[in-house]
């Protein structure tokens, strides 16, 4: 599997959870933000690294890289935002829905151009290397941000789950 290919399984998961996060009965909103956080911060993690870091050594990408890396932050802050206790109110849902709408367009934005820069710059070979180093790297962060959780766990399959699930 290429990079990209790695990347896109990612993101689809992470549209999945954001359009559960603003659907969600307020009593469910706890368990859908954390799985979510945890993997919004594993994928940003491995995809800097690996995507992010090989394109900021190009005059090419980087540019593009420096956008990227700044819609992540400004997604981390989001995630700050709504890490309160209290995730039944009306202001903690606009906040989730505010995040729901920049992962997406961070997302669609990624893919149809930054996927199109890099694409040209990376090798077919070096696609499929840091398509591997980004998969391992996504469970070993997932396992890592998943540990600051009691309620969250890293299966098998290297999916982040309720703990005990």
């Amino acid at each position: 599997m290429n990079i990209f290919e790695a990347l896109r399984e990612s993101h689809e998961l992470q549209r999945s959870l954001c359009r559960r996060l603003v659907r969600v009965k307020p009593v469910e909103r706890d368990a859908v933000f954390l799985t979510l956080k945890v993997e919004l911060e594993a994928h940003a993690a491995a995809e800097e690294r690996f995507l992010y870091v090989p394109m900021l050594m190009t005059n090419p990408g980087l540019s593009s890289s420096r956008h990227a890396l700044a819609e992540h932050h400004t997604i981390e802050e989001l995630c700050e935002d709504l890490s309160v206790p209290d995730k039944r109110t009306a202001d903690w849902l606009e906040t989730a829905k505010r995040l729901s709408h920049k992962v997406h367009h961070h997302l669609r934005e990624e893919e149809r151009k930054f996927f199109q820069v890099a694409g040209k710059l990376i090798s077919d070979a070096d696609k499929r290397t840091l398509g591997r180093s980004y998969l391992k790297d996504l469970v070993h962060m997932r396992q890592h941000y998943a540990q600051a959780y009691k309620s969250l766990a890293v299966n098998r399959d290297g999916a982040v789950v309720m703990a005990g699930a």
